[in-house]
């Protein structure tokens, strides 16, 4: 019996089954948009969700310094995007690797998440010259699998074989998800991109949410479809304007949230039930707003305490925004930033540990080592987190 059974789509409205070229059944995903009946219930969601997007896009355009403090949620969404697909890397992983310190997780991993943290950067800056597009979208494909396990499976093209969703071990024939063949594919990808391009017809939290959906119905990739579909969510955001700065990432809550968010996808295929997907996307906008403010509002209070610190050491009060960009540090580090010399770089350095602000990690006389182990802590979790763990 085959595990993607004719039984299960019980609607018609979301696709079709058609067989693949080796025999099994596939999903061909019909085009956007499709019929949303915004009824009592998800205005009221879509209303809570738009009011804490915009609370958290207005506080991108109070940030002091936009630059370094976005770098901790960047990297923080990097880790879980890429928790979500199978790496062990932490965000004290990523944050050593950057300083230039061994990470105890394995290489390939945190390259993986680094190679996010690249895809993502490279994405925003790009939308001041290329809009989102099949082109961005295979662009950031290539970012992201750079070197990387996935490079095997053709990093910035599309797939030109059939592929599947299961457990691992798993084949096209016991699959619980087969995407579309090749050819249908290549027909899906260009009614998705045509309905991305698409303004005014839909609220833009709900076009997001079918753009996401249908990214990862029709699964154009051999890998990397999961990670590419997260970054599209907070590129379109950015492009319609409804972000100031890169500060939202729902790879948290997917995660928290995962087996109703692989639920309400496959229940569009077999169900047609649009309805339950905008519900999920639309309490996770929410949730992820709201939270990414907290930490914003924490880590700008904290970068406020800081530098009131050391406000009478003009080299000790430039290095705490880098503190931000990763709390690890040591004066080969200060040397660059600042360009100064050794002794004087030792001497910022003495200044931030006998403020407090940082310690020595190493135990060493020379290539000491400083950690900012505040910042590294506000950068994991919001102060709600730490207190739920207590």
């Amino acid at each position: 019996m085959e595990i993607v059974d004719t039984a299960d789509f019980l609607s018609t409205e979301a696709g079709r089954l058609v067989r693949t070229p080796q025999g099994p059944l596939a999903f061909v995903p019909a085009a956007l948009p499709p019929s949303v009946i915004f009824d009592h219930a998800l205005v009221l969601a879509l209303s809570r969700a738009d009011a804490a997007l915009s609370e958290l896009s207005g506080l991108g355009r109070q940030l002091p310094n936009p630059h370094l403090l976005i770098a901790p949620y960047l990297r923080r969404e990097a880790v879980l995007s890429s928790r979500i697909e199978g790496t062990q890397a932490s965000i004290t992983d990523l944050l050593a690797d950057e300083a230039g310190q061994s990470p105890q997780a394995p290489a390939d991993d945190v390259l993986e998440v680094r190679n996010y943290v690249t895809a993502l950067e490279y994405g925003v800056q790009r939308l001041d010259s290329l809009p989102l597009s099949l082109r961005l979208v295979r662009e950031l494909h290539e970012k992201l699998l750079h070197g990387v396990r996935g490079e095997t499976a053709t990093p910035g093209r599309f797939r030109r074989s059939q592929n599947w969703i299961g457990p691992p071990g798993s084949t096209l024939a016991s699959a619980f998800y087969v995407p579309p063949p090749v050819e249908e594919m290549k027909q899906a990808l260009s009614d998705w991109e045509r309905f991305m391009h698409r303004r005014d017809e839909l609220p833009d939290l709900i076009q997001c949410a079918l753009v996401h959906e249908h990214f990862e119905a029709i699964h154009p990739f051999l890998d990397g479809n999961g990670r590419v579909g997260r970054l599209l969510i907070t590129l379109f955001l950015i492009e319609r304007e409804r972000l100031t700065q890169p500060l939202l990432y729902l790879s948290e809550y997917i995660e928290r949230e995962r087996r109703g968010y692989y639920e309400s996808l496959q229940r569009i295929r077999t169900h047609g039930d649009w309805s339950g997907w905008l519900h999920y996307f639309l309490a996770g906008v929410q949730w992820s707003a709201r939270r990414a403010a907290r930490q914003a509002r924490e880590l700008m209070d904290l970068r406020e305490s800081m530098r009131r610190n050391v406000a009478e050491s003009p080299k000790a009060l430039a290095l705490v925004d880098e503190l931000f960009a990763n709390p690890h540090i040591n004066a080969a580090r200060v040397k660059g930033l600042l360009g100064v010399s050794d002794p004087t770089a030792r001497a910022a350095l003495a200044e931030l540990e006998r403020a407090g602000l940082i310690a020595e990690t190493s135990g060493r006389q020379w290539g000491r080592q400083y950690l900012a182990r505040g910042v590294l802590k506000a950068i994991e979790s919001p102060s709600e987190e730490r207190d739920e763990q207590r």
